[in-house]
């Protein structure tokens, strides 16, 4: 569907078509961030982007970036189940704000992802989100770029240097 609108990334949220327009921020985040994830797992994870993860018949996700078990993305598969995802991240644009503040946290924590991780280039911050209940994430922290993340998670101790990613300023006051 994304071929059809150029400039769009395309979800299914909660029966409704979104359509959200990306920059190069955007594409910039999700790969430093899978550069510096990926030095530290063991290959037996691996990662997807912009694939389809079916929540149910009203939900089909498409995480900027997900973590699952390697043999699994070796199925080259074009969409996945969400109890494989061990982390998941998300990248701000204009269009996806309340979806990635608001409605996925509540998606991914009732699914019971560990750990979801939003990256902001407009605020120049991250979220990281964890403990998850039925309820959305019990854990919430908010921490401006240019300090390290440290992260508990199944996978082991991450860190992610947040000091060289892309910032947007031109970006409208929200």
């Amino acid at each position: 569907m994304e071929d059809c609108f150029p400039g769009y990334r395309v979800e299914i949220v909660e029966a409704s078509i979104m359509m959200s327009p990306v920059r190069p921020h955007h594409n910039e985040t999700i790969r430093r961030v899978w550069n510096i994830l990926e030095a530290q797992l063991s290959a037996d994870w691996g990662f997807t982007s912009d694939v389809a993860f079916v929540f149910d018949g009203d939900t089909e996700l498409c995480p900027d970036l997900a973590v699952i078990p390697a043999a699994a993305v070796a199925e080259n598969r074009s969409a996945y189940d969400p109890d494989l995802i061990e982390l998941v991240v998300e990248v701000v644009s204009p269009g996806s704000v309340r979806r990635d503040y608001e409605i996925k946290p509540r998606l991914y924590a009732a699914r019971g992802i560990a750990n979801y991780l939003v990256f902001d280039p407009y605020k120049a911050h991250c979220v990281t989100l964890w403990h998850p209940t039925a309820e959305g994430y019990q854990g919430r922290d908010t921490l401006p770029y240019g300090k390290d993340i440290t992260l508990e998670t199944g996978l082991g101790t991450l860190t992610i240097a947040t000091g060289e990613l892309p910032r947007d300023t031109s970006a409208p006051e929200r």
